[in-house]
Protein backbone atom coordinates (compact mmCIF):
# COMPACT_ATOMS: atom_id res chain seq x y z
CA UNK A 1 0.00 0.00 0.00
CA UNK A 2 2.83 2.06 0.62
CA UNK A 3 4.24 1.79 -2.13
CA UNK A 4 1.28 2.88 -4.44
CA UNK A 5 0.72 5.83 -2.10
CA UNK A 6 4.46 6.65 -3.01
CA UNK A 7 4.34 6.10 -7.06
CA UNK A 8 0.66 8.26 -6.62
CA UNK A 9 2.61 10.87 -5.29
CA UNK A 10 5.28 10.72 -7.70
CA UNK A 11 3.07 11.39 -10.44
CA UNK A 12 1.27 14.40 -8.74
CA UNK A 13 4.65 15.73 -8.35
CA UNK A 14 5.44 14.80 -11.76
CA UNK A 15 2.57 16.68 -13.29
CA UNK A 16 3.00 19.55 -10.77
CA UNK A 17 6.58 19.85 -12.17
CA UNK A 18 5.05 20.38 -15.87
CA UNK A 19 2.75 23.28 -14.57
CA UNK A 20 6.03 24.79 -12.63
CA UNK A 21 7.72 24.69 -15.53
CA UNK A 22 5.12 26.59 -18.22
CA UNK A 23 4.90 28.88 -14.91
CA UNK A 24 8.96 29.60 -14.77
CA UNK A 25 8.88 29.28 -10.96
CA UNK A 26 11.23 25.97 -10.86
CA UNK A 27 14.13 27.18 -13.40
CA UNK A 28 17.41 26.70 -12.73
CA UNK A 29 17.69 30.13 -12.55
CA UNK A 30 15.37 30.30 -9.42
CA UNK A 31 17.10 30.08 -6.12
CA UNK A 32 16.63 27.77 -3.16
CA UNK A 33 15.40 30.61 -1.25
CA UNK A 34 12.65 31.87 -3.33
CA UNK A 35 11.69 28.20 -4.11
CA UNK A 36 11.34 27.96 -0.45
CA UNK A 37 8.99 31.30 -0.48
CA UNK A 38 6.84 30.28 -3.05
CA UNK A 39 6.27 26.64 -1.68
CA UNK A 40 4.99 28.39 1.61
CA UNK A 41 2.63 30.95 -0.78
CA UNK A 42 1.32 28.39 -3.01
CA UNK A 43 -2.19 26.74 -2.88
CA UNK A 44 -1.99 23.78 -5.33
CA UNK A 45 -1.31 20.35 -4.49
CA UNK A 46 0.57 19.12 -7.53
CA UNK A 47 3.09 22.33 -7.98
CA UNK A 48 3.63 22.18 -3.98
CA UNK A 49 5.00 18.78 -4.24
CA UNK A 50 6.27 19.37 -6.97
CA UNK A 51 8.36 22.31 -5.36
CA UNK A 52 8.96 19.97 -2.13
CA UNK A 53 10.37 17.42 -4.62
CA UNK A 54 12.44 20.22 -6.15
CA UNK A 55 13.92 21.92 -2.58
CA UNK A 56 14.79 18.59 -1.29
CA UNK A 57 16.47 17.50 -4.10
CA UNK A 58 18.55 20.25 -4.66
CA UNK A 59 19.66 20.07 -0.90
CA UNK A 60 20.70 16.64 -1.41
CA UNK A 61 22.97 17.45 -3.95
CA UNK A 62 24.95 20.28 -1.68
CA UNK A 63 28.07 19.86 -0.64
CA UNK A 64 28.33 20.55 2.91
CA UNK A 65 29.22 24.72 2.53
CA UNK A 66 25.73 25.05 0.75
CA UNK A 67 23.98 23.11 3.09
CA UNK A 68 25.69 24.54 5.90
CA UNK A 69 24.15 27.87 3.86
CA UNK A 70 21.19 26.35 3.71
CA UNK A 71 20.65 26.17 7.62
CA UNK A 72 21.54 29.81 8.04
CA UNK A 73 18.97 30.98 5.51
CA UNK A 74 16.12 28.86 7.84
CA UNK A 75 17.55 30.34 10.82
CA UNK A 76 17.74 34.34 9.38
CA UNK A 77 14.53 34.54 6.96
CA UNK A 78 12.17 32.16 8.33
CA UNK A 79 12.23 32.79 12.00
CA UNK A 80 8.75 34.35 13.80
CA UNK A 81 8.38 38.36 13.03
CA UNK A 82 9.00 39.94 16.47
CA UNK A 83 6.62 42.92 15.18
CA UNK A 84 4.12 40.49 14.38
CA UNK A 85 4.22 38.68 17.22
CA UNK A 86 4.13 41.78 19.84
CA UNK A 87 0.86 43.06 18.17
CA UNK A 88 -1.04 40.04 18.27
CA UNK A 89 0.72 39.60 22.11
CA UNK A 90 -0.81 42.77 22.90
CA UNK A 91 -4.01 42.32 21.27
CA UNK A 92 -4.38 39.11 23.39
CA UNK A 93 -3.51 40.75 26.53
CA UNK A 94 -6.19 43.02 26.18
CA UNK A 95 -9.07 40.91 25.39
CA UNK A 96 -7.96 37.33 26.34
CA UNK A 97 -10.63 36.34 23.24
CA UNK A 98 -9.96 32.90 22.31
CA UNK A 99 -9.28 34.58 18.58
CA UNK A 100 -6.61 36.50 19.83
CA UNK A 101 -5.55 33.92 21.42
CA UNK A 102 -5.34 31.62 17.62
CA UNK A 103 -3.65 34.90 15.88
CA UNK A 104 -0.86 35.01 18.68
CA UNK A 105 -0.48 31.26 18.09
CA UNK A 106 -0.25 31.35 14.54
CA UNK A 107 2.34 34.62 14.78
CA UNK A 108 4.40 32.67 17.60
CA UNK A 109 5.17 29.89 15.01
CA UNK A 110 8.24 30.61 12.85
CA UNK A 111 7.49 30.07 9.01
CA UNK A 112 9.80 27.47 8.90
CA UNK A 113 7.65 24.55 10.77
CA UNK A 114 5.14 25.31 8.27
CA UNK A 115 7.81 25.18 5.52
CA UNK A 116 8.92 21.84 6.71
CA UNK A 117 5.32 20.43 6.35
CA UNK A 118 5.42 21.24 3.26
CA UNK A 119 8.91 19.69 2.44
CA UNK A 120 7.00 16.62 3.72
CA UNK A 121 4.67 16.36 0.48
CA UNK A 122 7.32 15.55 -1.26
CA UNK A 123 7.75 11.53 -2.03
CA UNK A 124 9.60 10.33 0.62
CA UNK A 125 9.70 14.05 2.38
CA UNK A 126 10.23 12.20 5.54
CA UNK A 127 13.02 9.98 5.11
CA UNK A 128 14.12 13.21 3.54
CA UNK A 129 13.50 15.32 6.60
CA UNK A 130 15.22 13.13 8.88
CA UNK A 131 18.57 12.75 7.02
CA UNK A 132 18.27 16.84 6.81
CA UNK A 133 18.09 17.06 10.59
CA UNK A 134 20.92 14.51 10.96
CA UNK A 135 23.08 16.93 8.86
CA UNK A 136 21.59 19.91 11.05
CA UNK A 137 23.19 17.97 14.82
CA UNK A 138 26.24 17.92 12.15
CA UNK A 139 26.67 21.65 12.26
CA UNK A 140 24.88 22.54 15.73
CA UNK A 141 28.39 22.31 17.51
CA UNK A 142 30.23 24.82 15.45
CA UNK A 143 27.31 27.10 14.16
CA UNK A 144 24.87 27.80 18.04
CA UNK A 145 22.70 29.89 15.97
CA UNK A 146 21.07 27.02 14.32
CA UNK A 147 19.27 26.09 17.17
CA UNK A 148 16.23 27.75 16.55
CA UNK A 149 15.92 25.40 13.29
CA UNK A 150 16.72 22.19 15.38
CA UNK A 151 14.16 23.41 17.74
CA UNK A 152 11.15 23.97 14.51
CA UNK A 153 12.10 20.58 13.46
CA UNK A 154 12.59 18.57 16.48
CA UNK A 155 8.89 19.08 17.33
CA UNK A 156 7.59 18.27 14.10
CA UNK A 157 9.47 14.95 13.92
CA UNK A 158 8.14 14.25 17.69
CA UNK A 159 4.88 14.84 16.19
CA UNK A 160 5.19 12.77 13.50
CA UNK A 161 7.46 9.80 15.11
CA UNK A 162 4.87 9.59 18.44
CA UNK A 163 4.34 6.22 19.61
CA UNK A 164 0.94 5.93 18.59
CA UNK A 165 2.69 5.50 14.51
CA UNK A 166 5.41 3.18 15.67
CA UNK A 167 5.01 -0.53 15.09
CA UNK A 168 6.64 -3.72 16.74
CA UNK A 169 7.98 -5.28 14.54
CA UNK A 170 9.99 -8.65 15.26
CA UNK A 171 13.10 -9.56 13.28
CA UNK A 172 13.71 -13.41 12.86
CA UNK A 173 15.94 -14.78 10.22
CA UNK A 174 13.15 -15.01 7.93
CA UNK A 175 12.97 -11.59 7.41
CA UNK A 176 14.16 -9.47 4.18
CA UNK A 177 17.11 -9.62 3.62
CA UNK A 178 17.48 -5.99 3.41
CA UNK A 179 15.97 -5.53 7.21
CA UNK A 180 18.97 -8.46 8.25
CA UNK A 181 21.51 -6.45 6.04
CA UNK A 182 20.38 -3.16 8.25
CA UNK A 183 21.09 -4.50 11.02
CA UNK A 184 24.54 -5.31 10.37
CA UNK A 185 24.99 -1.78 9.47
CA UNK A 186 23.25 -0.09 12.29
CA UNK A 187 24.85 -2.47 15.19
CA UNK A 188 26.59 -0.12 16.97
CA UNK A 189 27.07 -1.65 20.29
CA UNK A 190 28.72 -5.00 19.53
CA UNK A 191 29.18 -5.44 15.59
CA UNK A 192 27.98 -7.89 13.87
CA UNK A 193 30.65 -9.98 11.87
CA UNK A 194 29.29 -10.99 8.98
CA UNK A 195 26.07 -13.59 8.30
CA UNK A 196 27.19 -16.20 10.41
CA UNK A 197 27.68 -13.81 13.27
CA UNK A 198 24.01 -12.33 12.77
CA UNK A 199 22.48 -16.38 12.31
CA UNK A 200 23.61 -17.10 15.84
CA UNK A 201 22.18 -13.54 17.18
CA UNK A 202 18.45 -14.99 15.40
CA UNK A 203 18.59 -18.68 16.86
CA UNK A 204 15.74 -19.68 19.16
CA UNK A 205 17.12 -18.89 22.33
CA UNK A 206 17.86 -15.08 20.35
CA UNK A 207 15.14 -12.62 19.64
CA UNK A 208 15.14 -9.07 18.28
CA UNK A 209 12.35 -6.45 18.33
CA UNK A 210 12.47 -3.09 16.12
CA UNK A 211 10.15 -0.27 15.74
CA UNK A 212 9.15 0.99 11.98
CA UNK A 213 7.52 3.96 11.04
CA UNK A 214 4.56 3.83 8.18
CA UNK A 215 6.61 6.72 6.28
CA UNK A 216 10.14 4.30 6.33
CA UNK A 217 8.88 1.07 5.52
CA UNK A 218 11.79 -1.55 6.08
CA UNK A 219 14.19 0.85 8.01
CA UNK A 220 14.13 -0.09 11.89
CA UNK A 221 14.40 3.11 14.09
CA UNK A 222 16.11 1.27 16.80
CA UNK A 223 16.20 -2.19 17.95
CA UNK A 224 16.73 -4.23 20.96
CA UNK A 225 18.63 -8.04 20.67
CA UNK A 226 17.38 -9.73 23.58
CA UNK A 227 19.33 -12.85 25.03
CA UNK A 228 16.95 -16.25 27.03
CA UNK A 229 19.45 -17.56 29.29
CA UNK A 230 19.26 -19.31 32.48
CA UNK A 231 20.55 -16.65 35.30
CA UNK A 232 21.60 -13.30 35.29
CA UNK A 233 25.11 -12.76 32.37
CA UNK A 234 27.78 -10.78 33.78
CA UNK A 235 29.78 -11.22 30.51
CA UNK A 236 29.11 -9.98 27.07
CA UNK A 237 31.53 -12.95 25.76
CA UNK A 238 29.21 -16.10 26.50
CA UNK A 239 26.10 -13.96 24.66
CA UNK A 240 27.95 -12.90 21.76
CA UNK A 241 30.26 -16.17 21.18
CA UNK A 242 28.91 -17.79 17.95
CA UNK A 243 29.65 -21.39 18.67
CA UNK A 244 27.67 -21.04 21.73
CA UNK A 245 25.20 -24.19 22.01
CA UNK A 246 21.33 -22.91 21.76
CA UNK A 247 19.10 -23.05 24.70
CA UNK A 248 15.85 -24.37 24.49
CA UNK A 249 13.77 -20.91 25.23
CA UNK A 250 11.49 -22.79 27.69
CA UNK A 251 13.82 -23.56 30.05
CA UNK A 252 15.09 -19.91 30.05
CA UNK A 253 14.55 -17.93 33.23
CA UNK A 254 16.46 -14.72 32.56
CA UNK A 255 16.16 -12.70 29.49
CA UNK A 256 18.99 -10.21 28.45
CA UNK A 257 18.59 -6.78 27.11
CA UNK A 258 22.69 -6.57 25.37
CA UNK A 259 22.08 -4.29 22.66
CA UNK A 260 19.94 -1.14 22.11
CA UNK A 261 20.56 0.78 19.08
CA UNK A 262 18.94 3.85 17.88
CA UNK A 263 19.81 3.86 13.84
CA UNK A 264 18.94 7.34 12.87
CA UNK A 265 20.61 10.58 13.73
CA UNK A 266 18.08 12.48 12.54
CA UNK A 267 16.40 11.12 14.86
CA UNK A 268 18.16 12.03 17.79
CA UNK A 269 16.87 13.30 21.15
CA UNK A 270 13.13 11.89 20.17
CA UNK A 271 12.53 9.02 22.47
CA UNK A 272 10.99 6.15 22.03
CA UNK A 273 13.55 3.42 23.10
CA UNK A 274 11.56 3.32 26.91
CA UNK A 275 8.00 2.13 24.96
CA UNK A 276 10.51 0.11 22.98
CA UNK A 277 11.68 -2.11 26.31
CA UNK A 278 8.29 -2.20 27.76
CA UNK A 279 6.81 -3.10 24.78
CA UNK A 280 9.02 -6.15 24.34
CA UNK A 281 9.00 -6.92 28.01
CA UNK A 282 5.34 -7.23 27.57
CA UNK A 283 5.88 -9.62 24.14
CA UNK A 284 8.08 -11.92 26.38
CA UNK A 285 6.19 -12.36 29.16
CA UNK A 286 3.03 -13.33 26.96
CA UNK A 287 5.23 -15.93 25.04
CA UNK A 288 7.52 -17.05 27.47
CA UNK A 289 5.95 -16.90 31.09
CA UNK A 290 8.41 -18.54 32.76
CA UNK A 291 10.48 -16.02 32.29
CA UNK A 292 10.94 -14.67 35.83
CA UNK A 293 14.07 -11.90 35.42
CA UNK A 294 14.32 -8.86 32.94
CA UNK A 295 17.56 -7.54 32.82
CA UNK A 296 20.32 -5.13 30.89
CA UNK A 297 23.76 -5.90 30.00
CA UNK A 298 25.00 -2.41 29.25
CA UNK A 299 27.86 -0.47 28.19
CA UNK A 300 29.43 2.61 30.39
CA UNK A 301 30.53 4.84 27.64
CA UNK A 302 31.89 7.59 29.88
CA UNK A 303 33.37 5.61 32.22
CA UNK A 304 37.25 5.46 31.79
CA UNK A 305 37.22 9.26 30.46
CA UNK A 306 35.16 10.18 33.38
CA UNK A 307 38.03 8.23 36.07
CA UNK A 308 40.81 10.03 34.19
CA UNK A 309 39.46 13.27 34.51
CA UNK A 310 38.70 12.77 38.08
CA UNK A 311 42.21 11.56 38.46
CA UNK A 312 43.51 14.55 36.97
CA UNK A 313 41.25 16.57 38.97
CA UNK A 314 39.56 17.84 35.60
CA UNK A 315 35.91 16.28 36.88
CA UNK A 316 33.46 18.99 38.57
CA UNK A 317 31.65 16.28 40.95
CA UNK A 318 34.37 13.89 41.55
CA UNK A 319 37.73 15.24 42.93
CA UNK A 320 40.69 12.92 42.92
CA UNK A 321 40.58 13.01 47.07
CA UNK A 322 36.72 11.42 46.41
CA UNK A 323 38.51 9.14 43.98
CA UNK A 324 41.39 7.86 46.69
CA UNK A 325 38.49 7.62 49.39
CA UNK A 326 36.60 5.59 46.92
CA UNK A 327 39.40 3.02 46.85
CA UNK A 328 40.89 3.84 50.00
CA UNK A 329 40.37 0.23 51.59
CA UNK A 330 41.98 -1.27 48.59
CA UNK A 331 45.04 0.92 48.39
CA UNK A 332 47.67 -1.62 50.10
CA UNK A 333 46.47 -4.13 47.40
CA UNK A 334 47.05 -1.65 44.30
CA UNK A 335 50.15 -0.22 46.25
CA UNK A 336 51.51 -3.68 46.05
CA UNK A 337 50.19 -5.17 42.70
CA UNK A 338 51.40 -1.41 40.79
CA UNK A 339 54.71 -0.49 42.79
CA UNK A 340 52.80 2.88 42.80
CA UNK A 341 53.11 4.51 46.42
CA UNK A 342 49.55 6.97 45.56
CA UNK A 343 46.24 4.57 45.27
CA UNK A 344 44.97 6.91 42.51
CA UNK A 345 48.24 5.91 40.53
CA UNK A 346 48.22 2.37 41.91
CA UNK A 347 44.65 1.97 39.94
CA UNK A 348 45.36 4.18 36.65
CA UNK A 349 48.72 2.33 35.93
CA UNK A 350 47.45 -1.47 35.33
CA UNK A 351 44.20 -0.42 33.70
CA UNK A 352 46.40 1.53 31.68
CA UNK A 353 48.02 -1.98 30.89
CA UNK A 354 44.95 -3.62 30.01
CA UNK A 355 45.18 -6.41 31.91
CA UNK A 356 47.99 -5.95 34.68
CA UNK A 357 47.09 -6.78 38.32
CA UNK A 358 43.27 -8.91 37.17
CA UNK A 359 41.28 -8.94 40.16
CA UNK A 360 43.18 -6.89 42.63
CA UNK A 361 41.12 -4.25 40.19
CA UNK A 362 37.45 -5.61 40.23
CA UNK A 363 36.56 -3.97 44.09
CA UNK A 364 38.26 -0.55 43.74
CA UNK A 365 36.33 -1.01 40.06
CA UNK A 366 32.76 -1.29 40.80
CA UNK A 367 33.23 1.28 43.95
CA UNK A 368 34.22 4.15 41.69
CA UNK A 369 31.66 2.94 38.83
CA UNK A 370 28.33 2.61 41.49
CA UNK A 371 29.44 6.73 42.37
CA UNK A 372 29.81 7.46 38.62
CA UNK A 373 26.89 6.17 37.71
CA UNK A 374 24.98 8.36 40.30
CA UNK A 375 26.89 11.64 38.82
CA UNK A 376 25.36 14.67 37.04
CA UNK A 377 26.40 17.08 34.87
CA UNK A 378 25.77 20.72 35.21
CA UNK A 379 22.46 20.49 33.51
CA UNK A 380 21.37 18.15 35.99
CA UNK A 381 21.73 14.98 33.31
CA UNK A 382 23.08 12.09 34.46
CA UNK A 383 26.84 11.75 33.17
CA UNK A 384 26.23 8.45 31.91
CA UNK A 385 23.44 8.50 29.38
CA UNK A 386 22.94 5.07 29.32
CA UNK A 387 22.19 5.24 33.23
CA UNK A 388 20.30 8.20 32.66
CA UNK A 389 18.05 6.17 29.97
CA UNK A 390 17.69 3.06 32.13
CA UNK A 391 17.15 4.60 35.61
CA UNK A 392 15.08 7.34 34.04
CA UNK A 393 12.57 4.66 32.50
CA UNK A 394 12.10 2.78 35.86
CA UNK A 395 14.90 0.13 36.34
CA UNK A 396 16.92 -1.04 39.12
CA UNK A 397 20.59 -0.68 39.30
CA UNK A 398 21.63 -4.23 40.17
CA UNK A 399 24.88 -4.96 39.62
CA UNK A 400 28.58 -3.72 38.28
CA UNK A 401 30.71 -6.33 36.08
CA UNK A 402 34.11 -5.69 36.34
CA UNK A 403 35.88 -7.27 32.76
CA UNK A 404 32.60 -8.01 31.20
CA UNK A 405 33.71 -7.05 28.07
CA UNK A 406 37.43 -7.68 26.80
CA UNK A 407 37.16 -5.91 23.74
CA UNK A 408 39.47 -3.13 22.65
CA UNK A 409 37.04 -0.68 22.39
CA UNK A 410 35.26 -1.31 25.57
CA UNK A 411 38.45 -1.57 27.38
CA UNK A 412 39.22 1.93 25.85
CA UNK A 413 35.83 3.15 27.09
CA UNK A 414 35.03 1.38 30.53
CA UNK A 415 37.98 -0.56 31.66
CA UNK A 416 35.69 -3.52 30.39
CA UNK A 417 33.03 -2.46 32.88
CA UNK A 418 29.18 -3.41 32.63
CA UNK A 419 26.03 -2.82 34.08
CA UNK A 420 22.88 -5.21 34.94
CA UNK A 421 20.06 -2.98 35.25
CA UNK A 422 16.98 -4.81 36.49
CA UNK A 423 12.94 -4.19 34.85
CA UNK A 424 11.13 -5.35 37.83
CA UNK A 425 7.41 -5.07 36.12
CA UNK A 426 5.93 -4.65 39.76
CA UNK A 427 8.76 -1.49 40.65
CA UNK A 428 9.49 0.17 37.37
CA UNK A 429 6.41 2.71 37.64
CA UNK A 430 7.66 3.30 41.08
CA UNK A 431 11.39 3.78 40.23
CA UNK A 432 10.66 6.35 37.62
CA UNK A 433 8.51 8.57 39.62
CA UNK A 434 11.18 8.66 42.66
CA UNK A 435 13.86 9.02 40.00
CA UNK A 436 12.27 11.94 38.21
CA UNK A 437 10.78 13.50 41.04
CA UNK A 438 13.62 13.51 43.32
CA UNK A 439 16.49 12.15 41.21
CA UNK A 440 16.66 8.99 43.84
CA UNK A 441 18.36 5.93 41.74
CA UNK A 442 17.05 2.50 42.77
CA UNK A 443 19.33 0.33 44.35
CA UNK A 444 19.94 -4.00 44.65
CA UNK A 445 20.26 -4.75 47.72
CA UNK A 446 24.34 -5.62 47.52
CA UNK A 447 24.35 -1.94 46.02
CA UNK A 448 22.81 -0.24 48.10
CA UNK A 449 25.19 -1.98 50.84
CA UNK A 450 28.24 -1.13 48.99
CA UNK A 451 26.63 2.51 48.94
CA UNK A 452 26.80 2.62 52.71
CA UNK A 453 30.08 1.24 53.33
CA UNK A 454 31.97 4.18 50.84
CA UNK A 455 29.77 6.83 52.89
CA UNK A 456 30.82 5.53 56.48
CA UNK A 457 27.30 4.58 57.45
CA UNK A 458 27.73 1.07 56.80
CA UNK A 459 26.27 -0.98 60.50
CA UNK A 460 29.07 -2.64 62.34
Amino acid sequence: MTGWLEQMVEVIADRGRELLGRRGDAGAQTSTAQLCRTLLKGQGEASGIALAREILSRFQAMDADQRLEFFRLLARDFGPDLATMQTAMARYAKTEAAADLARLAVAVEPPRQELFRRLNMAPCGTVALVALRGELLRQLKAEPELKAVDVDLRHLLSSWFNRGFLRLQRIDWNSPAQTLEKLINYESVHAIHGWDDLRRRLMPDRRCFAFTHPAMPGEPLIFVEVALVQGVSDSVGELLDPDSPVLDAARADTAVFYSINNTQLGLRGISFGNFLIKQVLTELRAELPELATFVTLSPMPRFAESVRAAAAGQLQDLSRAQLAGLIEDHGDALRAASGEDDPVAGLLRPLAARGGAGEVLRAPLGSIALAYLQLRDERGHMLDPVAGFHLANGARLERINAFADPSAERQHASFGCMVNYLYDPDEVEANHEAFVASGRVALSKPLARLQRQASGTAEA
